[in-house]
């Protein structure tokens, strides 16, 4: 498996474990993203998957059904994904990105696999779980951050940042500057 299958199988696997925590009702539950619910975000990140993984000429099959048992599409997404990513082809395919000439690979690694650790957070808030975000996480998180520069404020990517507590601690301080409120 090389480098870009490896992390994206690596920020899976806890993204799963939150799911597969959530209760058939937490699906509805509001999450901090505004208008979505836990169900919503996930079907966010399999939809912004899918359209980007495919659009570089990876099949991924029919889009799995997030709506009846969403832990499970999730699962299904993933080993789709993983196996597209798994052909030491695909992250070196070449194209101009939003920050000029990169790869599948480097897109899916900066930007992807953070969104898969900060929606994680997310679902995890919507229903009152941990999400387990790791040191190295946070550094993941706040390296992507970082990178992005005021893209990140884009319609669509992370709403203005919000002022944390004063004895916020480093997660909490990091999601305030995602637009979240801890």
């Amino acid at each position: 498996m090389n480098s870009t299958a490896t992390q994206y199988m690596t920020a899976h696997r806890p993204l799963a474990a939150v799911l597969d925590e959530v209760p058939a009702e937490g699906w509805t539950n509001p999450s901090p993203c505004d208008g979505w619910s836990a169900r919503d975000v996930l079907r966010h990140l399999i939809e912004t998957q899918r359209e980007f993984v495919t659009s570089h000429g990876v099949d991924l099959g029919e889009a799995p059904d997030s709506d009846t048992d969403p832990a499970a599409a999730w699962r299904d997404h993933t080993k789709r994904v993983a196996e597209g990513i798994s052909d030491d082809a695909v992250p070196t395919i070449e194209y101009d990105g939003h920050f000029g000439p990169t790869t599948v690979g480097a897109t899916l690694e900066q930007f992807y696999i953070w969104d898969m650790l900060v929606h994680r957070w997310d679902i995890a808030r919507a229903v009152g779980a941990d999400p387990g975000l790791s040191d190295a996480e946070l550094d993941q998180i706040e390296g992507g951050a970082d990178s992005f520069g005021e893209a990140l404020y884009m319609d669509g990517v992370c709403r203005p940042g919000v002022e944390a507590p004063a004895d916020a601690d480093r997660q909490a301080r990091l999601l305030a500057r995602l637009g979240r409120r801890v």
